[in-house]
């Protein structure tokens, strides 16, 4: 937090002190876990409380806007799930055909339900839900170009924040804990200026996004450091993250034609061994008020694919080389969306991720609903089926769980 501090302070101008206005939210979490966990250092339930506030003030015509957005979140057993964070704190300037955004803020690129490819800006809050939805603040300082032939984004992205994950009581975790001492590539490591460019643009019923990235990947590689791996006992003490100065070009694609939305992500990568090759595509069509009522059904297919595979071979990861927890390769995304477009914003989506060459099934269902003005109950639930043993989900074999929360909103 030092360092992003620090790395705000280059970055933010001197802004005005004036009153401005409060809101966000306050959410208590509750997790179990029907199965006995692996390790006897976990638990079956954990409880949650977050908390996220939001500050923001306009002034200059609306032509300027301070945001300062904190995030706290306090778990009943794992210490490295309880942390706080800055998701935002910068001053936007809008003008008529330029912008600027400059300081500690959050951008996301991506159209896909399942996998977000391209979203490469900001870090992965790991700890806070393993969807990769959840995101850290970054510093940033951001310039954007309005032509009638498009958007240009550009970004220059001091410092680094590296991926939260979860500590030995924490569940679901990977059975070997991760080391809190990473590697990096780059001799600055942490400190290292990463550079992004973004084009993008509507044409007719396509928007396009064209990316390109290079810098410290936000994914790290994992190594078996000297010492980690007792030959006596064939047990590896903990694995290292490894983060790698990487260059990224990316597509993402989005098509509506009445009640079909097309969406491709593609993602090409060099840095990190091999070319890396990644993409997910599919669509989701909605059947409009079902009977005649005011329910609306989408029903989602994806695919998706990964250079890199899903499998983990041990005898691989014992010779001190890199290697990756890729989590698809050759997988199919069956779902469906249940929008009940009712005074309380009823939502349900669930679906099924099918690992194409026999790596097993992944369950996952979202559901929501307002209760009142100010309150929101959640609802989530994952669980796993048919994984062998070496794929890199068989660590979460055993974690099927269910997640409640109540959020008050202000």
């Amino acid at each position: 937090m030092r360092k992003l501090l620090y790395a705000l302070a280059c970055l933010l101008p001197a802004l005005p002190v004036q009153a401005g206005d409060w809101r966000g939210s306050i959410t208590a979490e509750l997790t179990g876990f029907p199965e006995q966990a692996a390790d006897p250092a976990q638990h079956r339930s954990y409880a949650a409380l977050a908390l996220e506030p939001e500050y923001f003030k306009e002034w200059n015509n609306r032509h300027d806007l301070f945001t300062f957005k904190p995030y706290l979140i306090l778990d009943s057993h794992d210490d490295n799930r309880s942390h706080g964070d800055i998701r935002e704190l910068s001053w936007i300037h809008a003008a008529r055909d330029w912008e600027t955004n400059i300081g500690i803020s959050k951008v996301y690129w991506g159209v896909t339900e399942a996998a977000h490819l391209v979203d490469v800006i900001n870090q992965t809050d790991a700890v806070v839900n393993e969807d990769g939805e959840d995101k850290l603040g970054q510093p940033m300082a951001k310039l954007t170009l309005i032509r009638d032939w498009g958007v240009v984004d550009l970004f220059v992205l001091p410092g680094f924040r590296e991926r939260t994950f979860p500590g030995r009581q924490g569940r679901p975790r990977f059975s070997i804990p991760i080391s809190d001492n990473p590697l990096y590539e780059s001799g600055a490591r942490d400190l290292h200026t990463d550079f992004a460019a973004r084009w993008s643009h509507s044409i007719g019923a396509f928007d396009i996004g064209v990316s390109h990235f290079t810098g410290t990947g936000r994914e790290p590689r994992f190594v078996i450091q000297p010492g980690a791996y007792n030959p006596q006992t064939m047990t590896i003490s903990e694995i290292t993250p490894f983060y790698e100065i990487i260059h990224q070009t990316s597509l993402d694609l989005q098509a509506v034609y009445g009640g079909w939305l097309w969406k491709l992500e593609a993602v090409v990568r060099n840095g990190q061994g091999e070319r890396i090759e990644s993409l997910a595509g599919g669509y989701e069509y909605t059947f409009v008020g079902i009977n005649e009522s005011a329910v609306d059904v989408g029903i989602i297919t994806e695919y998706l694919y990964d250079s890199r595979g899903d499998d983990v071979d041990p005898a691989d990861t014992l010779t001190g080389q890199p290697f990756f927890t890729s989590a698809f390769q050759n997988d199919l995304v069956l779902g469906a969306r249940f929008t009940l477009n009712d005074a309380a914003s009823s939502e349900l989506l669930a679906s099924v991720i099918v690992d194409l060459e026999g790596g097993g099934q992944s369950y996952n269902l979202e559901a929501s609903r307002r209760l009142g003005d100010n309150w929101k109950l959640s609802l989530e639930a994952r669980g796993l089926k048919n994984i062998p043993d070496n794929n890199v989900f068989a660590s979460f074999r055993d974690d099927t769980r269910l997640r409640v929360e109540l959020a008050r909103y202000f």
